[in-house]
């Protein structure tokens, strides 16, 4: 019975007999590992990406919305139809032991005139809560106050992208005014930047006013209804779940909804969000991950057929083998370290190669990757499996063949 280093020093001196052929025998499993780690890394940056966006949207945050329309048969979804009151979110703010803050977010798209330019983006009506819910510092200047939300006065708060476009890179916008709708208003602060939104939006493109000044000088006319979401901040992350029961009771009670009927608002909560998009990007990377692993697949087929090759070039190399004494397990065992040292070092080829394409689509499309190393282990113990499941029937062909019959090969 031969050694195993022997055996294993035997199956690396046939490998690099044949270099061309073993590297083009790996290059299935290279293109596959690579694939493989290239969607899920991307993918997986991808999720971290999204979390840490939404969770950027504020913390223990619940949103409130109106119910949904019917009429003529259409349904609206929800918000469509106004059911929320300026008093029921007086009442959210006041009346709520587990609420810490609660906003309203009124909005609409409108071109905005500085001096020297004009941009359109997206007007907020406010309350100075929603920056402490959101956890959105000012950058320069002031914030929206209680006393602007009593006086409806015309002052604006603006994000980064705004003042870049309204008034130039390295110019001050403190105390410019710029014209909503011919309404004019001051800028008295600049937001902190937030970047890139969970839905892709730009969160630094906005104005945020006064909910009252935006009622009257914007949107045109007060009406007793909130005409977009409430922003709700929960005391404490084990808090949500028991406010948004809270806050579910409360509106009941005060839209004197019977038991049976359904409610005529909705809430959702953050980690929810975050849930809802994580799960679907989850599912297309698994989904890309699997057509990759195809090429896994692919990769061992090819390394099966080339190893069926040289067990029939090597007959003549197996007779004289077995003729000086080595048992078929012997032979059975050299090829199948062949093709497991073809495909673990495929698969670690693989894995360089995947990250570093990763890497290059990731700056190249402004994208996260995050690379785990449970990962990019069960790659390269993947890539290993596919060389001994592959590499077997061959490595039991070679073992067979009979001695003698070997020896006359030509």
């Amino acid at each position: 019975m031969i050694s195993t280093r022997e055996t294993v020093r035997m199956a690396l001196r046939a490998l690099r007999r044949n270099t061309l052929r073993s590297i083009l025998t790996a290059l299935g499993i290279i293109i596959g590992v690579a694939a493989v780690i290239c969607m899920v890394t991307i993918g997986e940056g991808a999720k971290s990406r999204i979390r840490a966006q939404i969770e950027g949207a504020g913390t223990n945050v619940i949103l409130v919305f109106s119910g949904s329309s019917s009429s003529g048969g259409m349904r609206g979804g929800m918000g469509s139809q106004p059911t929320l009151t300026w008093d029921d979110l007086r009442a959210i703010q006041t009346e709520l032991p587990l609420v810490r803050a609660a906003a309203p977010v009124l909005r609409t798209m409108s071109p905005v005139v500085s001096e020297s330019s004009t941009w359109t983006t997206t007007i907020y009506g406010t309350m100075p809560e929603y920056f402490v819910i959101r956890n959105w510092a000012v950058d320069k200047g002031v914030g929206l106050t209680a006393s602007d939300m009593a006086g409806s006065t015309k002052n604006a708060v603006i994000g980064r992208t705004v003042a870049v476009n309204l008034f130039g890179e390295g110019t001050d916008p403190l105390g410019q005014v710029v014209r909503i709708r011919n309404a004019p208003f001051t800028v008295i602060g600049v937001l902190a930047s937030k970047g890139q939104g969970g839905m892709g939006e730009d969160q630094d493109d906005g104005i945020f006013v006064p909910a009252s000044a935006f009622q009257t000088r914007i949107q045109g006319g007060l009406t007793q209804f909130v005409r977009g979401p409430i922003y709700v901040s929960a005391m404490t992350s084990e808090s949500i779940q028991p406010a948004r029961e809270e806050i579910a009771g409360l509106l009941r009670e005060r839209h004197r909804l019977a038991p049976d009927e359904d409610d005529d608002f909705s809430t959702t909560t953050m980690a929810e969000m975050t849930g809802v998009f994580t799960s679907a990007t989850e599912t297309l990377t698994n989904l890309l991950a699997a057509i990759a692993l195809v090429s896994l697949v692919v990769g061992g087929i090819g390394v099966m057929n080339i190893m069926l090759v040289s067990v029939t070039e090597r007959t003549r190399e197996i007779g004289i083998r077995m003729a000086v004494g080595a048992q078929p397990g012997d032979i059975r065992a050299q090829f199948l370290i062949e093709s497991l040292v073809l495909a673990a070092i495929g698969g670690a080829i693989g894995i360089v190669i995947g990250l570093g394409v990763a890497k290059f689509v990731a700056s190249a499309f402004g994208w996260s990757m995050l690379a785990r190393t449970d990962i990019i282990l069960m790659a390269l113990g993947v890539s290993a499996a596919v060389g001994v499941v592959f590499g077997l029937y061959p490595a039991v062909k070679a073992s067979r063949l009979d001695p003698i019959t070997a020896l006359r090969y030509e």
